[in-house]
């Protein structure tokens, strides 16, 4: 599930199983119910995202609702403490825990544009008081990179959490 189709598309178009299916969607309002094993939420998907509207907890709601009971979850976040130590103080609200960043992006031919991210930054308590009233248990918590996933201790030197938990 993404909200963009054409990430849609082309995960479609590399899909290496003809089992895997892809939907567009709003990940705050997926509608499955009790219908997969593991739901997987990287580098920010929909989890951090959608800090503008408030909704992470409508975020973890709805991958809560997908999973089987004792179905798997990894989900990545970005780490309160490292924006904290090493983001300019301008640039986070410590208030609301969201990291406000300035970036570049890039059609697919290339014409680059400014876009504005804000983004939920976590901590690992708060992380796991989330997903708890989720009825989500975190099994680890792991300091990561972004698409560099391990299993070092928590700690604020990464830029990213990734939870691995279970559904009870």
């Amino acid at each position: 599930v993404d909200i963009s189709q054409r990430f849609v598309d082309i995960a479609r178009e590399r899909a290496r199983s003809p089992l895997a299916t892809f939907e567009r969607g709003d990940a705050r309002s997926m509608t499955f119910d009790a219908e997969f094993d593991a739901v997987i939420c990287l580098c920010q998907g929909a989890f951090g995202m959608m800090t503008a509207d408030g909704d992470d907890a409508a975020v973890v709601a709805a991958i809560s609702r997908a999973l089987r009971p004792g179905g798997r979850l990894a989900l990545s976040a970005f780490n309160a403490n490292f924006a904290v130590r090493y983001h300019d103080a301008a640039d986070f609200d410590a208030g609301a825990g969201v990291s406000h960043e300035v970036t570049e992006i890039r059609s697919e031919s290339g014409v680059p544009r400014s876009v504005d991210l804000w983004t939920g930054c976590y901590t690992p308590r708060e992380l796991r008081l989330l997903l708890g009233a989720h009825g989500v248990t975190v099994d680890t918590i792991a300091s990561v990179e972004p698409g560099a996933y391990g299993t070092a201790p928590a700690s604020t030197e990464s830029p990213e959490y990734l939870v691995i938990a279970h559904l009870l």
